[in-house]
């Protein structure tokens, strides 16, 4: 069953900070699009959760309209033409470093990102004014945000690596020391930064004086980045990846992300699945079909120019039952080095029933600990992702893209129903994903409660730098015992535990309601409510 586009739909908001999803919420009240109310609450975050995400950061869109195909947008930072494998040996690294201004090395391409978001939906529908979508952000910005737990958490972690960041200890640290929870922090020079774009448009960061101010500031640090780089940037509409399960559709996006990873839990674990499993049973089912993903995610997971003949048969059936048939009641073994990642996902749903899955970040904890003076902006450290050696399958080189454990996900189901869901929490994410997906899918669990019950991750995730195959007490004390007599080796952490994500869902069902849920390891909720203005009274 398609939805009506001409059938009126409930509208919802998922975030993992409240006054992002209540205002993602106001402005689909107020008869905006998803698309609106996506880049409102958006700009919100980044000043709401600035250890998570930034404008100097990467973003991924997935938009689905009632009966058209789902679209996807690439909003990954590229490689500055500077940055080169020979550029950094020449300075005795190794590596690129994770933190400083050599750890500037990508573009930060969330803002081009919204900017393609907005020609899509102009296509169909008159947008909001930026002013009015970034006005919220502005206010945050001046007058202040409460420091939540994980702020505060996060600030404490990274003091030691920000020493030398005089920038950052003058935003972050304005009284000498990390932030406390429940404490007032002001950003004025980002609200001058969003002030500018909501006048000169989100490509005055890539082409006016503020990209040019940026350019300089960064030059200056240290960086290789130029403002050449920033005035070539695009953003990029590519086409999404998808599978087919017992359910529906399910899509995600295609490389450099790790979105392949993704649909393959999903398509292994669906044909593995029996419904006489217990819940010991359907976990080991996802945590071995994860092993699965990950091997071929490591092997083929790179920049779109680098991809192997092999890619456009990865998600075939083919594949797909040669992977499942490797699975057995026995517990495969583990580790393999794993990635982590600092991420804000948020989902919605307009009147018009438009979905969007959205998600964008900085991959570690304040990303590269820059930022660029006289402007507010935390610059990501994405490039961390690449590698100093020649020939490695991520090998840094001007231009490219790196390795991105992003993946905001949808659901085209049989029965009508479309899913908006995703988390953050780098390795994480595809695990949480088939989680939530498969606990409200296969188990018939609430969507809350798909969201809320116990979870395990397999590596690493943010904050994070062990392999292990980590869950939370409560499920151990449910499970842990029959998993273990499968081989697997837990290592129990506190229930509802932040390491493991920050999942949310909004869920359109077929007859135009809307359900919306957020995880209680955030700060943030997920809303329903009916729109009380349209675009049409709002002008008379």
């Amino acid at each position: 069953m398609i939805p009506d586009s001409k059938v009126p739909h409930a509208i919802a908001f998922s975030a993992p900070h409240k006054q992002a999803a209540d205002i993602g919420l106001t402005v689909l009240r107020e008869g905006g699009s998803a698309v609106d109310a996506m880049i409102a609450a958006a700009a919100a975050i980044t000043v709401l959760y600035p250890h998570m995400n930034s404008l100097a950061g990467d973003g991924f869109w997935l938009i689905h309209k009632p009966g058209a195909a789902p679209r996807a947008i690439d909003a990954c930072g590229c490689a500055a033409q500077l940055a080169s494998i020979d550029w950094y040996h020449s300075q005795g690294f190794k590596q690129i470093p994770s933190r400083g201004a050599l750890a500037t090395v990508t573009m930060g391409g969330t803002l081009a990102g919204w900017q393609k978001a907005r020609d899509i939906a102009a296509e169909s529908s008159t947008q909001l004014p930026l002013s009015r979508l970034l006005t919220p952000a502005i206010q945050l910005a001046r007058d202040g945000v409460l420091v939540t737990h994980s702020l505060a958490a996060a600030s404490r972690k990274v003091q030691a690596e920000m020493a030398e960041q005089a920038e950052y200890q003058r935003v972050f640290m304005p009284k000498g020391r990390p932030l406390v929870e429940g404490e007032i922090l002001t950003n004025p020079d980002l609200a001058a930064t969003l002030n500018t774009l909501a006048t000169q448009g989100l490509d005055s960061a890539y082409c006016g004086e503020l990209a040019a101010h940026i350019a300089t500031q960064l030059e200056q640090l240290g960086s290789p980045l130029r403002l050449s780089d920033l005035q070539h940037y695009r953003a990029q509409e590519v086409k999404p990846l998808s599978v087919q399960t017992r359910f529906g559709q399910c899509f995600n996006l295609p490389a450099p992300t790790q979105g392949v990873a993704s649909l393959l839990i999903l398509a292994i674990y669906d044909r593995l699945f029996k419904p006489e499993w217990d819940e010991a049973a359907r976990v080991h089912g996802l945590i071995e079909a994860t092993k699965l993903a990950f091997l071929v995610r490591d092997r083929e997971v790179a920049d779109p120019r680098r991809l192997s003949e092999r890619w456009n048969d990865l998600l075939d059936d083919a594949h797909i039952d040669q992977l499942a048939a490797v699975i057995t009641e026995r517990a495969l073994p583990w580790p393999q080095v794993a990635e982590p990642g600092d991420t804000v996902w948020m989902g919605c749903v307009d009147s018009s029933g438009t979905m969007v899955s959205f998600i964008q970040s900085i991959y570690w904890e304040f990303g590269s600990g820059v930022v660029v003076p006289g402007t507010g902006l935390v610059w990501n450290n994405r490039g961390v992702g690449f590698s100093l050696e020649a020939g490695h399958r991520n090998a840094l080189a001007p231009g490219y893209k790196p390795f991105h454990t992003l993946n905001p996900a949808f659901a085209l189901l049989n029965d009508g129903r479309r899913i908006s869901y995703g988390t953050m929490g780098g390795e994480g994410q595809p695990q949480t994903q088939a989680a939530l997906l498969s606990r409200y899918l296969y188990d018939g669990r609430a969507l809350d409660d798909a969201i809320s019950r116990g979870r395990w991750l397999l590596g690493r995730t943010w904050g994070d730098n062990n392999h292990d195959l980590k869950m939370e007490q409560d499920l151990v004390d449910l499970l842990g015992n029959n998993l273990r007599e499968r081989g697997h080796a837990l290592k129990a952490v506190p229930a509802r535990s932040e390491i493991m994500g920050h999942a949310g869902a909004v869920v359109s069902l077929g007859d135009g309601n809307a359900i919306a849920a957020s995880d209680p390891r955030s700060d943030g909720v997920g809303v329903v409510g009916n729109v009380v203005a349209t675009m049409q009274e709002r002008a008379q």
